[in-house]
């Protein structure tokens, strides 16, 4: 069975129904936390915990 994947959008995202919205869920079961946009919710990145806050430092940096 296919575990369910809860997507949560980010607090920077523009009301309810914004088109260009990051959306993170956590797969516990991998050891992963997925990355999409909801204007593309098929396309899915998958990062650990610390690569994804070393992409935030970065992005934050430039």
């Amino acid at each position: 069975m296919t575990p369910v994947v809860l997507w949560q959008k980010s607090s920077f995202s523009q009301g309810e129904d914004a088109p260009n919205c990051v959306e993170v869920a956590a797969r516990q079961d991998l050891g992963v936390l997925l990355l999409r946009e909801s204007d593309e919710p098929g396309t899915v990145l998958k990062a650990t915990g610390a690569g994804l806050a070393a992409l935030i430092r970065h992005i934050r940096l430039s």
